[in-house]
């Protein structure tokens, strides 16, 4: 029975977990900003987990970027982030690719020493449900 089930934006790749969240973290390394094309990454870490991969696992390469422990696995038809296996077992999914509701809370902030300048403003950022109304310029 799957714990959390997930899938890529265009729906060809689709996966299923088995096990606990041990972690949630949101990182801010300059690695995760370049994955993410964001501030930060909204990562899940999981020590003992199966991954199962219910479709289109053909579609799924991982890049390691040469001299880190960076990692990340994605789709290659649509390019969503995916889950990858990294040293000894540890499973870590992206949070935005499951399916399945995350009960979990974040655990942390890391690498926090990179954090984007612009995220201290964040707080003062007005708030939309859906794309605002274009603006008019005078």
């Amino acid at each position: 029975m799957a714990d959390y089930l997930g899938s890529c934006l265009c729906g060809n790749t689709k996966f299923e977990v088995q096990g606990d969240l041990d972690g949630f973290y949101l990182c801010h390394c300059q690695y995760c900003q370049k994955d993410t094309g964001s501030g930060y990454a909204a990562n899940l870490f999981l020590n003992s987990a199966k991954l199962i991969w219910l479709a289109g696992s053909e579609s799924v390469t991982t890049f390691t970027l040469p001299g880190t422990r960076h990692k990340k696995s994605f789709c290659k038809l649509c390019g969503s982030a995916l889950p990858s296996i990294h040293e000894a077992g540890l499973l870590v999914i992206p949070a935005g690719c499951l399916d399945t509701e995350v009960s979990m809370s974040p655990t942390a902030h890391i690498f926090t020493s990179r954090r984007a300048g612009w995220e201290e403003a964040m707080s003062d950022v007005p708030e939309f449900e859906r794309l605002p109304e274009p603006t008019k310029r005078a």
